[in-house]
């Protein structure tokens, strides 16, 4: 489990650095990397990570920070890259911590330096509440919280010139081998030998062993030998020391060799390399040309421009899925925005790349509803890091802020597809803050707003835009703001567990989405409204069904279908046909695979479950309730009626699991299931291939963390949670946290079980 990339290319020396990093990490729980930009901190901590994966039986995880400019969605990003789910009225920072509390995993935070107060206050939160946890920093400098222990990554060891050195000799110092191998790769024919020996030599010592220097520099090769590159560096480093002998500052050695690099392009190019810079995360060719092009650089000349800069190491060229797109390297980017400064015209720049996105975004919002679903959230998914910069400019700018507005309610939809509902929540809030002018738009604002409040149980803010939506709409003679308000006047007595007024509220929101054309809202409204008709007793259950599924078809949609699936899967468990149930469940799992939505993959999970108990299938009714709670309603608040029936039906499966299985065998599988990463349990649910430890095998090795089963040892000794902190030395709320864990994770109900549980563990110690 976890999300480190494959290295495109080899890893270099780093020998020593490597094993003290691995053994610094054995001894603290925070280790930060520091060095200056380009000494290649992210590739050691990477292959650090790499190397010690199977330390980590819960994951390793990177996240990438270099492209977050708003500290506050530090913990949504940190998140989202771990795959946790935010659907509660928790704070993300809560959630996460929750989710990393009794997780033996290894956490990457790559490219700090920009958010030190930030990562300093979210790293001592997650250290606090995780003991198992271990996180592995990149930053130019210390993150500045108790227990860190930081390495400083030097260059790479660079040849003594003192002594005359052949190319054989040579291969032992990593400066050398990093050249030899990049030089290769830019020109297959080259070799070092005795030619080129002394040359190579002394540009590794000029370039002080920086990786990104080096990599630079052996692109010259293309046009360049290397005593021609050599010759070149000696006289911008002259010009830059004013012709003194001493070495310029690493800081500097680098600074130069991009500004060589700079150089050597075309004017053309400059100028391109720094509008490009204005992206953040990568971008592709259409958005290159709509932003960066203008009367000085035509549209038609940007992608032989892109070209170039690929060619110079400028750019990296990346597949994703059937589409290109281009990334600057972080260094190469900041010195962009430091030359676009220069330039000048950095606002007008912004403000092209905030209608850009803009434009794409409500043209997202506008197709969800249809074929291209699939595609729009792989593009939103892709282009978030610059949706947040346009959405950033907008309210910070004060550029326009109604285009913030627009793109957040344009995204309304992605929000709930992809799991992102706190981050939807914080646009929306913030955009309705800076835009507070009554209008359509702003009704629809509310509306989502809401919305995404009510899908994290977060009632209280839910019914406040309620009410100011409602005070809005009496205001504007827009039939579209009607039709939110009436939709969400539905949601709310369903909530209030009003049924009847629920479906009826529904059934009057289709009507106004009809007058209106909004066939998304009419499809939408009507496959929400079959769960409060099925919890009322509605003889129209299979009609409104029927219904939902026709205009979801008809519009080549797959979100909303699966939703309407999964109701009436729900409402088939209610009336006791698991045949149905278990169809409907499965084809509503398989719509749902290309998306994040969580919730709706564990209601549907839910389903599986039951039925698995309804057929007498224990082990595997149990492992899907491990998987439950290790990855989807720990994570939720289920206090929306949604939840609420669904939860009672929990409890029923399981009642009966426990009773197919006994006390012994429950545990066991359920353990099991908290294993599963939830792609691994979405094809477990539909009876794919799926790898899992041995039923026979006791549940304690992989279930409990180290700590937990030393706390279940001293429960069984019969010490009260407060003298187990005292033993221990930790809070007491942290001894008793661990205690509800290990409730939950081996199945019990009390303490007397724990102790049972350790004593026959004893009895049949576990086979190595």
């Amino acid at each position: 489990m976890g999300n480190l990339p494959v290295e495109v290319t080899s890893f270099v020396g780093r020998r020593r650095e490597l094993t003290e990093a691995k053994r610094l990490l054995s001894q603290t729980r925070l280790l930060t990397l520091t060095g200056v930009g380009g000494v290649g901190k992210t590739r050691l901590a990477l292959r650090v990570a790499a190397e010690l994966h199977r330390a980590f039986p819960d994951g390793v995880w990177l996240v990438d920070l270099a492209s977050l400019e708003d500290p506050k969605l530090l913990p949504d990003t940190v998140a989202t890259a771990l795959d946790v789910s935010d659907q509660s009225a928790r704070s993300s920072l809560e959630v996460l911590s929750a989710y990393l509390q009794d997780k033996r995993a290894l956490l990457v935070l790559d490219n700090c330096e920009h958010l030190l107060d930030e990562c300093a206050t979210l790293v001592d939160t997650l250290l606090q509440t995780g003991p198992e946890l271990r996180i592995l920093a990149t930053s130019r400098q210390a993150l500045g919280v108790d227990g860190e222990w930081t390495l400083s990554v030097p260059p790479l060891s660079v040849p003594d010139l003192s002594r005359n050195q052949s190319a054989s000799t040579l291969r032992q110092y990593d400066a050398v081998n990093l050249f030899a191998e990049r030089a290769a790769a830019v020109l297959p024919s080259f070799r070092i030998d005795d030619r080129n020996a002394a040359a190579v030599a002394r540009l590794c010592r000029r370039l002080e062993g920086i990786p990104l220097a080096i990599e630079l520099a052996a692109v010259r090769l293309r046009s360049l030998s290397v005593h021609q590159i050599l010759d070149r560096l000696d006289d911008r480093f002259q010009l830059l020391t004013g012709g003194s002998r001493t070495a310029l500052p690493r800081q500097r050695t680098l600074r130069a060799l991009i500004d060589w690099s700079f150089d050597l392009c075309s004017p053309e190019e400059q100028a391109l390399w720094a509008r490009l810079s204005i992206f953040s995360g990568g971008f592709d060719l259409d958005a290159a040309e709509a932003v960066c092009s203008d009367g000085e650089l035509p549209p038609e000349k940007i992608f032989d421009l892109v070209a170039g800069l690929i060619d110079k190491s400028v750019l990296v060229r990346e597949e994703n899925g059937s589409r290109v797109r281009y990334r600057l390297l972080e260094t190469v980017r900041q010195y962009g925005r430091e030359r676009l400064a220069e330039i000048g015209g950095e606002t007008e720049l912004r403000q092209r790349h905030c209608d850009w996105y803009r434009r794409l975004a409500e043209q997202a919002g506008a197709e969800w509803f249809g074929e291209r679903q699939a595609d729009w959230y792989a593009w939103l998914q892709a282009e978030l890091p610059n949706i947040r910069i346009a959405l950033d400019f907008s309210l910070e700018a004060r550029y326009e802020p109604r285009a913030a507005t627009a793109i957040a309610v344009a995204l309304g939809m992605h929000w709930l597809g992809s799991g992102r509902l706190r981050e939807g929540r914080h646009w929306l809030a913030r955009a309705l803050q800076a835009d507070p002018e009554a209008s359509p738009l702003r009704a629809k604002a509310l509306w989502q707003a809401g919305k995404l409040a009510y899908f994290c149980a977060d009632m209280a803010e839910s019914l406040a835009w309620y009410q100011e939506l409602s005070l809005l709409v009496a205001t504007l003679d827009d039939p579209a703001a009607r039709a939110y308000l009436t939709h969400f006047e539905a949601l709310v007595a369903l909530f209030k567990g009003d049924f009847a007024r629920s479906v009826a509220c529904y059934d009057e929101a289709c009507e106004r989405y009809r007058a209106i054309g909004d066939a998304a809202g009419v499809a939408i409204a009507r496959s929400e409204s079959i769960l409060p008709a099925s919890l009322a007793g509605d003889e129209r259950v299979r009609a409104l069904y029927e219904e939902s599924l026709a205009l979801c078809s008809a519009a080549g949609d797959r979100l909303v279908r699966s939703w309407a699936m999964w109701v009436k899967s729900s409402d088939a468990c209610r009336r006791g046909d698991v045949r149905e149930a278990a169809a409907l469940a499965r084809e509503s799992l398989e719509l749902k695979r290309p998306f994040n939505d969580r919730v709706g993959i564990g209601l549907c999970l839910e389903t599986a479950a039951w039925v698995a108990a309804a057929q007498g299938q224990g082990e595997r009714a149990a492992r899907l309730l491990g998987v439950l709670y290790a990855t989807v309603w720990r994570e939720i608040d289920p206090s929306a009626a949604d939840f609420r029936d669904r939860m009672t039906l929990h409890s029923e499966t399981e009642a009966k699991t426990r009773r197919l299985l006994g006390d012994r065998a429950f545990p066991a599988a359920f353990a099991e299931g908290t294993r599963f990463t939830l792609e691994q349990a979405v094809a477990y649910a539909l009876e794919e291939t799926v790898e899992f430890a041995s039923p026979s095998r006791p549940a304690s090795s992989a279930a409990l963390t180290r700590r937990e089963m030393q706390i279940a040892e001293l429960v069984a000794q019969g010490l009260s949670n407060k003298e187990i902190a005292a033993q221990l030395v930790i809070a007491q709320r942290t001894a008793e946290t661990h205690v509800e864990h290990i409730l939950r994770k081996l199945g019990f109900t009390s303490r007397t079980q724990i102790a049972a549980w350790v004593t026959e563990r004893r009895a049949a110690p576990e086979s190595s």
